[in-house]
């Protein structure tokens, strides 16, 4: 109740959500770097870590570490949803007037949350991007895709997406309730944000080296990450689709015009090689464009589920309104059967009080051992 009264007295200037999965390693150079800049703004201000269903010690270390760190508030998801759907998950629950979202890698410098405060305040600016200014740090192999990305989305969604821009952003609390307001499921907030249209500015810096554990974006998840920017903002692809469709039946009527004039001279069977090419060619050509069409009726197909995208498992925010569906994901009828309303990304599911791992005890065991260790 105390907690409550003081952030009613204080409104909270600055949320700083952080999507983590299997993180242990990391957690603690994070909480050290990360700690000090915040109570340097001196700003009324919370961390929303998120648990992305995590199968390591992250969990029980956000516990911790919360014992000597108020701010901290933890959300756990039910599973793993995804990178972009555990940012929605503290982007809809952040309650800042100021929202900024970091990886918890580190990569990402959080010394520059206080530059994109300062800019935004200053030149009142809804939207501060994180650029990467330099990339050193990255493999030869991880600059060249990321180059090919942005250059490949640039094209599609226009030049408005801002180059070398990942997920390190700050918003305002208006860009917070547009994005909250909008209909998509399977988000790429990297590429939703431009276009929102709000006045934005950029904060440079170089990106470093992970200090421990390993990439959460492997080359496969990239690719999904690539292939859901380009056909969640464009319908380039299906245009694509229809000139190869066009150019095939160029080859169908050239191939028509060489059959006949085989059989007119009685050459028959010299065509043969033709044919078989012509004929691997439009099969190849089918499957493209009917590759191309299912992504696109498979998007169709999880908007009309209507199904959240992820679960909140447990909060730890203190007081306050906690809905039983979060971000108007729809009203059950309370037999379990829930009716969605077709503009929500998330719901919560009750749960018992207090973190799904570990008691108290545990975690004051674990707070002691990393303050011995540090």
């Amino acid at each position: 109740m105390a907690e409550a009264s003081r952030t009613t007295a204080e409104p909270t200037v600055l949320s700083v959500v952080i999507p983590m999965y299997n993180e242990e390693e990391v957690l603690p150079a994070l909480v050290s770097r990360l700690r000090p800049v915040l109570a340097g703004l001196g700003v009324e201000h919370e961390v929303v870590a998120v648990d992305d269903g995590s199968t390591d010690r992250t969990a029980e270390l956000l516990t911790a570490f919360r014992l000597g760190w108020p701010q901290l508030r933890v959300i756990g998801l039910r599973r793993n949803s995804g990178h972009q759907a555990a940012l929605t998950a503290g982007l809809d629950r952040a309650v800042g007037a100021y929202v900024v979202s970091i990886d918890a890698d580190l990569q990402d410098p959080p010394e520059k949350i206080a530059d994109m405060l300062e800019l935004a305040r200053a030149e009142s600016l809804d939207i501060v991007y994180g650029i990467r200014a330099d990339r050193a740090s990255d493999t030869g192999f991880k600059r060249w895709t990321a180059g090919l990305y942005y250059r490949l989305v640039r094209r599609l969604a226009g030049p408005s997406v801002p180059a070398q821009a990942g997920d390190f952003r700050l918003l305002s609390r208006a860009a917070v309730d547009a994005l909250k307001a909008l209909p998509d499921q399977q988000r790429v907030y990297r590429l939703l944000v431009p276009w929102l249209g709000f006045p934005s500015g950029q904060v440079t810096y170089e990106r470093a080296p992970r200090p421990a554990g390993q990439s959460k974006y492997p080359l496969g998840r990239m690719i999904r990450l690539a292939v859901d920017s380009v056909t969640g903002f464009s319908a380039a692809p299906l245009r694509i689709a229809t000139w190869l469709g066009g150019l095939a039946f160029l080859v169908c009527l050239g191939l028509m015009v060489y059959t006949l004039s085989a059989h007119a001279f009685q050459h028959t069977v010299p065509g043969w090689t033709s044919l078989f090419i012509g004929v691997l060619f439009i099969g190849a050509v089918q499957l493209v464009c009917v590759g191309l069409l299912g992504e696109y009726v498979g998007r169709i197909y999880t908007a009309v589920q209507n199904r959240p995208t992820y679960f909140i498992g447990h909060d730890t925010a203190a007081g306050g309104q906690d809905p039983a569906v979060g971000a108007g994901t729809g009203a059950g009828d309370g037999t379990g059967n829930g009716k969605g309303n077709g503009t929500g990304t998330g719901a919560s599911v009750p749960s018992p009080a207090g973190p799904p791992t570990g008691s108290e005890d545990a975690a004051a065991r674990v707070a002691q051992g990393l303050r011995q260790g540090s």
